[in-house]
């Protein structure tokens, strides 16, 4: 516990009040773990995740790579520069989220309480399974066995009274590492931490702080709540209850994903509206069989264009009947892209969303008049099973066989 004092908020300690016990269990380099659980050869070299092309970016790097500065997000042609003797994996979508539900299936088992971030990573509330099953450390390193055992990959366990503080937890015992911040020790540990480490704090904040001579969270915690406000706005009595690890938020159980779709980016800039429509169509037919396989429906089709200056606009359309199939997320997308206009410049990158999703055996897919639309799920449904069989590339659109298509 901190001092008491005028700056620290009220409520910090309720009386009596059942302390929680949140988890934040994060699996560590994700997408390269489960390409190693099969090539164990490369088990200690640097890997990278992401397709080769110079435009595309990282999608996850093994820690021999980010030894060398290569990070998630950033362009593979810098990663390729930073780290030459890295290994290069196409990403494997349709495996990362096989694995993901397996995973979210070990967290459920734990508690009913799991908030899933991402595919890798979730919080869990685990005050009421303590009595079932023991000391928080001892569900801590449980989870961390089974994932190994199950899976064949590492997890990272953050455990504290909040989830902001058990986020903290599982980022600094990464890799493969468990962190217990107890009540008493929560205001000393953050204490001890640089500004950037409280949510909200990005470096443009971090600068503005800093200027006021505020570099720790124990500045933050020191400094009055007024004139955080008068720095950072509405912003300031948040990162002020942060510095306190004062952070109230329930886990609550949400739906894994909120959106589903995919993007490609072009190898050249491009103004040829015969290619962005054969790429619309091969988009829309891998968000449509990723909504399929995950037993989802989406109400609203939103398209982005990303221009040549990087500036990057997106629309959207809602539906009045829920779809999954490929042609009609496709003829929504056309219909998005003719709405854009005349366009100034060349395209860079384009991508199909759906959203508003909603679980498929919930919703009625049959009221359309028009039988077409069951004619086209109907035959997308047979490529899945095909794509099962046989491989994703095995049957495609005539269309996406034209010369000029870009890359699968």
């Amino acid at each position: 516990m901190g001092p008491e004092g005028k700056n620290q908020p009220p409520g910090a300690r309720l009386p009596g009040h059942r302390r929680k016990c949140i988890m934040h269990v994060d699996m560590d380099a994700f997408f390269v773990s489960v390409e190693l659980r099969t090539r164990p050869e490369l088990v200690g070299r640097p890997v990278i995740v992401g397709f080769p092309a110079d435009r595309s970016v990282v999608l996850s790097a093994s820690y021999e790579a980010r030894t060398f500065g290569v990070k998630s997000a950033m362009p593979m042609a810098v990663a390729a520069r930073m780290c030459p003797q890295a290994v290069i994996i196409e990403p494997r979508h349709k495996l990362y989220y096989e694995v993901s539900a397996q995973l979210m299936g070990i967290f459920e088992s734990i508690t009913e309480l799991v908030e899933p971030l991402s595919v890798d990573e979730a919080f869990l509330d685990v005050t009421g399974a303590i009595r079932r099953l023991g000391a928080p450390r001892g569900i801590g390193e449980m989870i961390r066995r089974r994932v190994a055992a199950e899976l064949g990959i590492t997890a990272s366990v953050g455990i504290a009274e909040s989830k902001f503080v058990a986020k903290i937890a599982s980022t600094r015992c990464k890799p493969d590492g468990l962190l217990m911040i107890a009540p008493d020790e929560t205001v000393p540990y953050l204490h001890s931490l640089p500004v950037g480490a409280l949510w909200g704090v990005g470096a443009k904040t971090a600068d503005v702080l800093a200027r006021m001579g505020i570099r720790t969270v124990a500045d933050v915690a020191a400094t009055p709540v007024s004139s955080l406000k008068k720095m950072l706005g509405a912003t300031g009595e948040h990162v002020h209850q942060l510095s306190w690890g004062i952070d109230h938020r329930p886990v609550t159980p949400v739906r894994l994903e909120k959106s589903i779709g995919a993007e490609e980016t072009f190898a050249v800039d491009t103004a040829d509206d015969a290619l962005l429509h054969r790429e619309l169509l091969r988009l829309s037919h891998r968000t449509a069989a990723r909504l399929r396989s995950s037993g989802m429906v989406a109400r609203t089709i939103a398209l982005k264009l990303r221009f040549a200056d990087f500036s990057t606009i997106t629309r959207s359309r809602t539906v009045q009947t829920p779809v999954d199939s490929a042609q009609l997320i496709y003829a929504v997308a056309l219909q998005l892209l003719e709405s854009v206009g005349d366009r100034a410049m060349t395209v860079r990158l384009v991508g199909v969303r759906a959203e508003q999703l909603e679980d498929a055996a919930r919703t009625s897919l049959q009221l359309s008049i028009d039988r077409r639309d069951d004619n086209w799920r109907a035959a997308e449904q047979a490529l899945d099973e095909v794509a099962r069989k046989f491989g994703a590339k095995s049957v495609l659109p005539a269309r996406l066989m034209e010369p000029g298509n870009t890359r699968e």
